[in-house]
Formats: structure tokens, sequence, C-alpha cells
């Protein structure tokens, strides 16, 4: 599960503990809509273990499978909200100085509108 015990929001919804909008889910993985979207399309991929993926910065060669697959979910996610062909984006946030406010590892699809670079 985690590096530490401590049990996140989405270790929450993804226990079903926490309703979500769900968009996909598979044996590896879950998308669900982000309750606070930062674009009309906002889906937050997360592993359903996180085997230690707090952040991205511990990801060690054990984790590439799961990391892959999740990259694998993020664009599936975007061919089936329409996405695909007018571009998304993907966002990882690593720490709190990059805005990450939970720490199990997980990827933001985000589109449906023109996106502003650099992000912020």
């Amino acid at each position: 599960m985690a590096a530490t015990a401590e049990v996140t929001l989405f270790d929450k919804i993804v226990a079903g503990d926490i309703p979500c909008t769900k968009v996909y889910e598979d044996d590896e993985a879950l998308a669900f809509r982000d309750i606070a979207p930062a674009a009309p399309t906002h889906v937050v991929v997360v592993p359903k273990n996180r085997a230690g993926l707090t952040h991205l910065h511990k990801m060690s060669k054990e984790h590439r499978a799961l990391v892959g697959h999740l990259m694998f979910v993020a664009s599936e996610v975007a061919r089936q909200e329409g996405l695909a062909d007018d571009g998304y984006r993907i966002v990882i946030n690593d720490g709190a100085a990059a805005g990450q406010t939970v720490f199990h590892l997980h990827i933001h699809v985000i589109g449906g509108r023109s996106l502003t670079w650099p992000p912020g």
C-alpha cells in the first residue's frame, strides 16, 4: 500500500468509502472526474494499490509496469472523453511545491479547452 500507513483520500475512493464519478476502471487503476475541475474535462487516474508511490520521485524499477499502465489508462480516458483529436494535458504534480495535495501518485487528464503555457 503506502510508504507510510496513512490512508489517503484516493485510497478511500478506491475502497468505495467516498463516492466518485468513475470514467474508467480495471484491476489496477481507477479514473474519476475531479471534484474541482481545471477545465471542462478533468479526470484523475490513480493506482488501486499505490505500492508505496506517494510521489513520482519514489518510483523504483518495480513500479515501471504500474506507472506505464497508468499512462496507458490516461490515454484511454483521453480517447474516451473525446480529447485525443484536439489535444489534452497530462499532469503529475510531484511534491507540495508542485501543487500535489494528495500523496498518492495520480495523473490528471485535462482538456476540453485551449490550455496555456506555462501552466502556472
